[in-house]
């Protein structure tokens, strides 16, 4: 491999002309190479510095801006350009749009290569911040510095950092002070629980020494107004655990459920720990059209509850159920798609490979008193097999939707096979969903598709796709 060609060239006024993969925007350089820059909205007009080079391409950051979009508005978060997090809040919402349903339309183009029909608007949506139901923050007790204060003589004091990793640095804590993507009281628990700390010595994680007391913090939402608090600890200390913890519970009286998992594995992932419940119950409820469904520390749940409700309508809509068909729900997660639409369906068939979602769809069918839903655990690959449907009868319909690698060939292969007159196609990753949708099209025939903004100010986006046989 031959040596990374890094030289530091800058490009003088550069037009940006296009948004491009992961919410970086995309140029041209004079000698007609891409090049890619973060932070700047098409129309833009700027100087780039370049920092690295390839054989197609140049990543650069603007240095200098002779124009501005027509299309570029002020942040509205303090955070903006440093956090990462929501790349697109200095682009206008309409365009957003523009650029995410135009996304999905060339990947379904390029590499699906299929006949499409014209597609359904995308559907925007109305919350365009404080929109997430979960959001997860790190401890840290080496914050991240600003360049003016890493230049500045003073005495930085406290370096301990409560919020989001930078970008590409997994040891690097941005603290963060107000962040728009969850609603109050998100924001308040989150400061009260670093003051807290930080008043009473409570010791905050190294990342590269493996040691200090606060790890993680999780916060989950409903739109019942239930909230969810788990802290993690990385050490093992009983009375300074209690000592937050009860301050916490008094503080925010709100809170439904008080949770902590003691952690000092390598990683912080929550999957293979043991969560304790200090106070309230180990779950909230989250509520969709009269229908509850139990949402515990490990739960799947769509991240954006509002917008999950329209995704779920339309997804009801494509499949277009008179109350006698058999669906199955490929991916069911919890199986909240399931259970919505349940209620015009025969029978539904939900399968999915984590048990702890599977024993949380069963309890919220119970809960929801629906009788007509079943729920099996396994790999989809080895599930869904000859024996499987004899046993649970041919399907009318498929709904799918599945991880962001979409759905493993064998399972195409066998939807394929038994050829049920519909297909509907829920998907996060629209390159993965294109290239499903191929392998499909010499029996399916692609009739509807409609994109779905969940996560406004980012570049993601979902799309539901509806196949009949041909």
């Amino acid at each position: 491999m031959g040596r990374k060609n890094t030289d530091k060239v800058v490009f003088h006024q550069i037009k940006v002309l296009d948004a491009g993969a992961k919410g970086v925007s995309v140029a041209k350089a004079p000698d007609g190479k891409v090049v890619f820059i973060p932070n700047v909205v098409p129309g833009d007009v700027v100087d780039v510095q370049t920092f690295k080079k390839r054989k197609s391409f140049y990543e650069g950051k603007a240095v200098h801006f002779h124009e501005l979009s027509e299309h570029r508005v002020e942040p509205v978060c303090q955070h903006f350009g440093v956090c990462g997090g929501c790349k697109w809040q200095n682009m206008n919402y309409t365009q957003q749009l523009y650029y995410k349903q135009n996304e999905v339309l060339n990947h379904l183009q390029r590499i699906g290569k299929i006949e499409l029909p014209d597609f359904e608007p995308i559907l925007g949506s109305e919350k365009k911040f404080f929109y997430r139901n979960k959001m997860e923050f790190s401890f840290s007790n080496s914050r991240w510095l600003t360049e003016a204060e890493i230049s500045s003589t003073e005495d930085l004091g406290n370096r301990n950092a409560l919020g989001f990793h930078i970008p590409k640095m997994w040891d690097k804590i941005l603290d963060i002070n107000k962040c728009h993507l969850q609603e109050d009281p998100s924001n308040a628990i989150r400061n009260e629980v670093r003051d807290f700390a930080n008043k009473h010595g409570l010791t905050f994680f190294n990342p590269r020494e493996h040691s200090g007391l606060l790890r993680t913090l999780m916060l989950r939402t409903a739109s019942t107004g239930e909230i969810m608090v788990l802290i993690q600890f990385f050490e093992d200390d009983k009375a300074k655990r209690e000592l937050l913890l009860d301050y916490l519970y008094d503080k925010f009286p709100e809170i439904t459920s008080l949770q902590f998992v003691i952690n000092s594995k390598a990683n912080d992932t929550l999957y293979d720990t043991d969560i304790q419940l200090y106070k309230g119950r180990d779950y909230i409820l989250e509520e969709m059209e009269g229908l509850k469904f139990s949402i515990n520390a490990k739960s799947f749940y769509q991240t954006n509850s509002d917008q999950a409700y329209e995704l779920y309508k339309i997804t009801r809509d494509f499949a277009g159920l008179t109350g006698e068909e058999v669906v199955y729900d490929l991916y069911t997660g919890t199986g909240t798609i399931a259970q919505f639409v349940s209620k015009k369906a025969k029978k539904v068939i939900g399968v999915e490979s984590v048990p702890d979602a599977i024993k949380d769809a069963k309890a919220n069918a119970v809960r929801n008193e629906i009788t007509n839903c079943e729920f099996f655990v396994g790999d989809m690959k080895v599930v869904f097999n000859d024996s499987f449907i004899a046993q649970h009868g041919q399907p009318d319909v498929i709904i799918t939707d599945p991880p962001r690698d979409g759905m493993h060939k064998d399972v195409i292969e066998q939807i394929m096979k038994i050829a049920p007159s519909k297909v509907v196609y829920v998907s996060c990753n629209s390159a993965t969903q294109a290239r499903d949708l191929a392998l499909m099209d010499e029996k399916y025939k692609v009739t509807r598709v409609r994109p779905v903004d969940m996560f406004p100010q980012t570049h993601h986006v979902e799309n539901v796709v509806l196949l009949e046989l041909r």
